[in-house]
């Protein structure tokens, strides 16, 4: 596990302690936690990505590889 040194807002460090005393776990935790979650939702899916990529090709996929492949 690395350590990494950030600079917070009063504010947030106060929020942080009272969700860790709430919760009965260290700031720390509650920290990993919602780097975890933000990680997690923010994270791209390759199949994402990609899907509907021909969407706005006038040439269908496969007739698009074929014509390719007679070039060679």
């Amino acid at each position: 596990m690395g350590r990494i040194l950030i600079d917070l807002p009063d504010e947030q460090i106060d929020e942080l302690a009272a969700i860790g005393e709430e919760q009965q776990r260290p700031r720390a935790a509650v920290i990993r936690d919602a780097i975890s979650a933000y990680v997690a939702s923010n994270k791209r899916r390759s199949a994402v990505d990609v899907f509907g990529l021909w969407q706005e090709r006038k040439i269908d996929g496969l007739q698009y590889q074929r014509e390719l492949r007679e070039e060679w």
